[in-house]
């Protein structure tokens, strides 16, 4: 698996009220992750390709093929790093926005949401929100800027809890068990000779 800073969402300074420069720290209430990632692609003359702007650039406000239905396709991958204490419930969302025609943001909307996971289980390496990037929603635009939104349900106290989010072309997914170790694929007791 390879980790892409341009392709992380947390970690940043906006959004979530907490960041420690690497996890978000979703709190209370519905957040969004501290890095918003821009796969936009802009012209500087769109009648010749070789003008091509760097991905923040306002002119043309397109955005990057990710693949959809390629084999492999690009992933989000969000998990726990630091277990969650107090509180209800977390469910994470992707959101999407087009270029508000100035190089910034237009509205989110919400493109997929994953699971909403009991505290109980927001222990460390537990993931959160595992899928191929998805397809724009019938009647959503084409996104330029992706987001994470956090919807938290209680209040998470002490500030431990941590959150990582990237896209990733390949993840390593092995399943958790109920205690949150990695399941290895084999049953109790059996002995694999070296």
């Amino acid at each position: 698996m390879i980790l892409d800073n341009l392709f992380n969402f947390c970690g940043g300074t906006t959004g979530v009220g907490n960041s420690d420069g690497r996890n978000d720290v979703p709190t209370t209430g519905t957040q969004t992750s501290s890095n918003i990632v821009d796969i936009g692609v802009g012209f500087a003359n769109p009648g010749n390709l070789t003008g091509l702007a760097l991905p923040g650039n306002a002119a043309g406000g397109g955005a990057r093929d990710l693949g959809i239905g390629d084999d492999p396709s690009l992933k989000l991958m969000v998990l726990v790093t630091v277990g969650f204490t107090a509180g209800t419930s977390l469910q994470v969302n992707l959101q999407g926005a087009p270029d508000n025609g100035s190089g910034a943001p237009g509205a989110f909307t919400i493109m997929e949401s994953g699971p909403v996971v009991a505290v109980a289980n927001l222990i460390a390496g537990v993931r959160l929100m595992d899928l191929d990037y998805p397809r724009p929603a019938p009647g959503q635009a084409v996104p330029r800027f992706l987001q994470l939104g956090y919807i938290s349900v209680g209040t998470f106290t002490g500030g431990l809890q941590r959150v990582q989010g990237f896209v990733v072309i390949d993840r390593v997914d092995q399943i958790n068990q109920a205690t949150g170790a990695f399941g290895s694929g084999y049953p109790a007791g059996i002995t694999v000779a070296n």
